[in-house]
This record gives structure tokens, sequence and C-alpha cells, in this order.
């Protein structure tokens, strides 16, 4: 496994970040994976050498966090590890019932979610807990908070990264200028800038490319995609039976299936068929290939379900695409609204 620089930061990452959001609770969501399903897959990803594991405290109402903080114990060097989770969204899944309560009105209870100085000092404590270590590597803000100053969520950022508590900060899906205002107010004030961002990114949805990838190309911050694979849609032979995410996942019937898809998703099952290799393979060689169009991914953020996933997305980081191939891949691109933090 090569190592890559967490953008301009210090630390070393592996190519490629394991996504904690599919392991977890099954109650949460059909698809999530329990801590007996996501056991060997956790251990075969950190034996080939995955360093990088990403989870948020709304990941399983928690239980996804709780899952990171054992499994590490039980496999990893947490020295070696970059730990990230995430701050925004409420934690509000309640297990006996099976029912989100963000979801209903009556419900809702004041300072439960957001970025104000209150949530994010309460919600950085609740995740060290949950995971059982002292520190985060990087502390991630799920969304952007339009009800709540700048100043103050990122203040509020510095004082975690002061105390001990983390690292480094990231970002989630937002607007460009959003990201750059932020990383201004940051620089004027002497308090910690963002080092990643974790943007919605991959060979079907490319209007990233248009501001915030050059944007953190120019600044020096690790791009580290959410649903590089676009949920499965990218890497599922489309004859292949239905998958549980597939049935019950609604941001993949919501984000993909245009006819350009259609065409992108079968270009990468042309070129994998020619190189022999999957394909999960290309999609992965295409999010780190030099002659893509974004340039300058750092690490995408992956979900495998089986270890065989683990080790073909692996072998991806090792593929190398050529220029025509990536050319290919890249033409039946038509361009979309934004999606991903609307």
């Amino acid at each position: 496994m090569r190592y890559v620089r967490l953008g301009q930061a210090g630390a070393q990452v592996s190519p490629l970040a394991l996504g904690m959001m599919g392991m977890g609770a099954a109650k949460w969501r059909p698809w999530v994976l329990g801590e007996d399903e996501a056991r060997p897959i956790v251990r075969r990803a950190l034996e080939l050498g995955i360093n990088f594991i990403d989870t948020a405290d709304t990941y399983s109402a928690g239980e996804s966090e709780k899952l990171v903080g054992k499994l590490v114990r039980e496999f990893g060097r947490r020295d070696e590890l970059v730990i990230a989770t995430k701050v925004y969204n409420p934690v509000s899944f309640d297990f006996k019932s099976g029912q989100d309560l963000a979801s209903l009105e009556k419900a809702r209870r004041p300072n439960m979610q957001g970025l104000s100085r209150k949530r994010i000092f309460a919600a950085i404590d609740a995740s060290l807990r949950r995971l059982q270590m002292d520190y985060v590597d990087i502390y991630q803000i799920h969304r952007w908070d339009y009800e709540v100053p700048v100043e103050e969520f990122m203040e509020a950022l510095h004082e975690v990264v002061k105390a001990g508590k983390a690292r480094y900060i990231g970002a989630s899906s937002m607007w460009a200028w959003q990201f750059a205002k932020a990383q201004q107010v940051a620089q004027r004030h002497g308090w910690t800038r963002f080092t990643t961002m974790q943007n919605h990114y991959n060979l079907a949805y490319r209007e990233e490319e248009r501001e915030m990838l050059p944007l953190l190309r120019d600044q020096g911050v690790a791009c580290v995609p959410w649903s590089p694979l676009a949920r499965g849609f990218l890497t599922e032979d489309p004859d292949a039976p239905a998958t549980l995410r597939r049935e019950h996942d609604p941001l993949r019937k919501q984000y993909y299936g245009s006819p350009a898809d259609l065409a992108i998703a079968a270009e990468v099952g042309r070129v994998a068929k020619e190189r022999g290799v999957t394909r999960a393979q290309v999609v992965v060689a295409w999010l780190l290939s030099p002659h893509a169009a974004a340039g300058g991914v750092t690490a995408p953020i992956v979900g495998p379900q089986s270890v065989q996933e683990v080790e073909d997305l692996v072998a991806g980081t090792a593929l190398l695409l050529t220029p025509e191939e990536v050319r290919r891949l890249e033409a039946p691109y038509q361009p979309k609204r934004v999606l991903g933090h609307l």
C-alpha cells in the first residue's frame, strides 16, 4: 500500500478511506452490516494497509462509532490510523421503536443538531466516549449550518483542536464560496483551517469539477469524496440480482439512473472487460488517475460490504488507466443539478 499526504498536512493516509456508514446497526438502515458481518471486512482492510477510517455520530445513531472503536482496538495500531468522524446531523434514532425521532416534528429538541458552539462541544465529547478514544484525527462538519455564524463554529472547531480532541478539521459538501469563506475567517483570526473536504464526486456526478475541486487544488486541501462508486451504481452488474442497498437506498434512485449515467456505467463495464479487471477497480483507478478531469483526489471513501469487495477496491489503487481509457469513461457525462447538499 502506498500512502499519500493529507493535503498539505503531514499526516499520511492510504489512497482509500474505509467508510463506516454501512456498518453499525441494521435497524438504522436495512443494508447496514452488524458487528459480526463488519468484523472481517475491517480486519481485512487494515491488513491490506488501509489506515483511514471515516464515520459520523449520526451513522446508526452512534453505533457505527462504537463499532469503529471496538474493531480498532482489536485489529489496529491507533497511532498508525487516521480516524475521522462528523458533527451536524442529530443522533436521534430510537432502536426500540425503529423510528428516527428527528423526523417527528414533536420530537425535535433544541441544541441536538447543527454547528453551534454548544452542540460541537457536546458532540465531540459524545463521539470520543463512543469511540473510546482520547482524540480523533479529523473532526468534520457534516454540512454547512445556515443558522449559526461561521465565526462561531470555526472558533469552536479551533478550540476542539487546541483542547487535543482532534488533530485536524474537515468539511463536507457545501458551496465553494462557503468553504472559501470559512477558510478565510479562520485565517483572519488565526484559527485552525480545514484540512480536508469530503464532497460528492464520482464518474456519474462531476459538478464539483466546476469550482470546488479547483479551489481544493489551489489551497492544498485533501479531497476525500463520498459516494465515489455512485452508491454501487457504477460497479454492480445491472443484470445481477438486486442488492439490499439497491432496493432500499433512496438516494441512489434519486441521484443516478439517467441515460448519460447508464452510458457511463456501460463504458465502465467495457473498459473492465478489456482490461480483465472488475468495474470497481476501473472506477477507483479513474478517481486516482492523473489523467482524470478532476485530478488531486486524495482518498475516496468506499463502503465495501464483503472481504472480496475490500480486496477488489484495494487492487484498483494499483490500476493505471491510459489517457484514452479516461477519455472514454468521461465522454458520456452530462451536467446535472447540484446533488448532495441541497
